[in-house]
C-alpha cells in the first residue's frame, strides 16, 4: 500500500512504544513497573467529574463551537486572570483536543515550507515531527547538564538563519523537568521578540512547579506582544484529566481564527462534556492541585535521593513537571550501546520501563517518570540499579 513520503519519514512516539511493550510483557504474566508514562495517577478531581456527569444529565451532548462554548473560552481566559494577571478576552482562546492538537495547529497555522523552528533539546518527543508534518525544519539546539538543560541567548543566537521562524520553549520541561526563572525566561523571551520570532509556550505543567521556584507564564509577554506569542495548556498533566483530552491556546485573535479554521476543517469542536469539566477544573476549588503538587514535590525528592546516589550518573533536579532525566551512559555496554538497547535490557532483565533519551534528542539519558506510588518508584529504582551495576 502506498503512504505519503511525509509519513513514512516520521517515528512513531517512543514514550507511546514503551508503554506498549510493557502492557504486553504484562499481558504474558511478567511483572512490569513502569516508570515511563507521562501521567499523573491520581484520580480527576471530584468536581470537575460531577460537572461532566451533571452535562450527562442536562442532555449537553451536541455540536458546539469549534472553539468551544463561550463560559469554556472564558474559562481559560479566567485562568490567565487568575493565576497570571494577565486580562485576554475570549476571543483570544480556543479549546482542543488536548494540548497536542493545539501545538499541532500552532505548527499548521504558522508555518510555510522550510520554515525553520528552534526547539532545546532534550525536547518532547512530539515537537519535530509535528513541525515536519507542517512542511517545517526542527533545528534542535542542545543544551546541558551544567546549565540544568535550559537554552539560553547565546545557544538561540548561534542557531538563527534567515529561515528562522519560531521557537518552542516548555517550562516545566518534558523530559527534564527543567523550569526557568523569571529572569532566565524574561531574557529568552525579549530576545527572540527583539529578533521577530514567533514564540510558543508549551506550559501543560504550569501548576506543578515546587517551592521555592515559581510558577510562571509567557502569558504576559503575550499580552504585550500578541502577534509574536502563543501560550497551549491544558488540564491533562496539572488536573490529572490526561483522557478528557482538554487543551486550549492563547493566541491573537487572527492566530485563533486560523486554529478554528484548521480545527472544523478536522474535529470540529472537543466534547461537550469535557468543556462543561474544563469549566470547573479552570475557575476552581484549586485544593486538589496543592495536595497533587505536594505529592510530587515529595516523590521528586524520594527520586533525586536515590538517583543521586548512582555513581558515575548526572542528574540536575528538576523544579517542575514530574520527571527526571539522568546521564546514565557511563553505563552502556555491549549488550547496551545506546539509551534504546538500555532500556530494553531494563524492561527484560529488571521488570522496569523507562523511556529511552534518543527519543527527547539526548542518547546519554533516559526520562524516570516518578508519577506512581511510593513503593513501587522505590522498587522500580532498586532494580534498575541492580542491572545497571551488575
Amino acid at each position: 500500500m502506498r503512504i505519503s513520503r511525509k509519513l513514512l519519514q516520521l517515528k512513531p512516539s517512543a514514550t507511546l512504544a514503551v508503554s506498549s511493550k510493557a502492557m504486553d510483557l504484562r499481558a504474558q504474566g511478567r511483572e512490569i513497573i513502569s516508570l515511563s508514562v507521562g501521567e499523573p495517577d491520581f484520580r480527576t478531581p471530584e468536581h470537575i467529574c460531577q460537572a461532566a456527569k451533571q452535562a450527562i444529565d442536562d442532555g449537553f451532548t451536541r455540536y458546539t463551537q469549534v472553539q468551544g462554548i463561550p463560559e469554556a473560552r472564558q474559562a481559560v481566559a479566567g485562568y490567565f486572570k487568575e493565576h497570571y494577571g494577565v486580562e485576554a478576552s475570549s476571543e483570544a482562546t480556543i479549546l482542543s483536543n488536548g494540548g497536542k492538537q493545539a501545538l499541532y495547529n500552532l505548527f499548521q497555522a504558522l508555518l510555510d515550507p522550510g520554515d525553520e523552528v528552534i526547539v532545546p533539546a532534550p525536547y518532547w518527543v512530539s515537537y519535530p515531527a509535528m513541525i515536519q508534518l507542517a512542511d517545517g525544519v526542527p533545528v534542535p539546539v542542545t543544551t546541558t547538564v551544567a546549565n540544568n538543560y535550559k537554552v539560553t541567548v547565546e545557544d538561540i543566537e548561534k542557531a538563527l538563519t534567515d529561515k528562522t521562524r519560531a521557537i518552542v520553549i516548555n517550562s516545566p520541561s518534558n523530559p527534564t523537568g527543567a523550569h526557568y526563572t523569571a529572569a532566565e525566561l524574561d531574557a529568552v523571551a525579549g530576545f527572540c521578540i527583539a529578533k521577530g520570532l514567533f514564540i510558543i509556550s508549551d506550559e501543560i505543567y504550569d501548576q506543578l512547579v515546587y517551592a521555592p521556584a515559581l510558577r510562571l507564564s509567557l502569558a504576559g509577554w503575550w499580552q504585550k506582544h500578541p502577534e509574536q506569542v502563543a501560550v497551549v495548556n491544558g488540564l491533562a498533566k496539572s488536573y490529572a484529566a490526561t483522557g478528557w483530552r482538554v487543551g486550549y491556546a492563547l493566541a491573537h485573535p487572527d492566530l485563533i481564527k486560523a486554529l478554528s479554521k484548521i480545527q472544523g476543517q478536522s474535529t470540529s469542536n472537543i466534547c461537550s462534556i469535557a468543556q462543561k469539566a474544563a469549566i470547573a477544573a479552570l475557575t476552581g476549588p484549586h485544593e486538589p492541585l496543592d495536595e497533587m503538587r505536594a505529592t510530587f514535590a515529595r516523590r521528586r525528592d524520594l527520586t533525586m535521593d536515590i538517583v543521586g546516589r548512582w555513581p558515575g550518573v548526572e542528574c540536575p533536579r528538576p523544579d517542575g513537571a514530574f520527571y527526571v532525566f539522568p546521564k546514565v551512559n557511563a553505563y552502556y555496554k555491549d549488550d547496551a550501546k545506546d539509551s534504546t538497547t538500555l532500556c530494553t535490557k531494563l524492561l527484560e532483565e529488571a521488570g522496569v520501563a523507562l523511556v529511552p533519551g534518543a527519543a527527547f534528542g539526548d542518547d546519554a539519558c533516559v526520562r524516570i517518570s516518578y508519577a506512581t506510588s511510593d513503593e513501587l518508584l522505590i522498587k522500580g529504582l532498586e532494580k534498575v540499579a541492580r542491572v545497571l551495576f551488575e
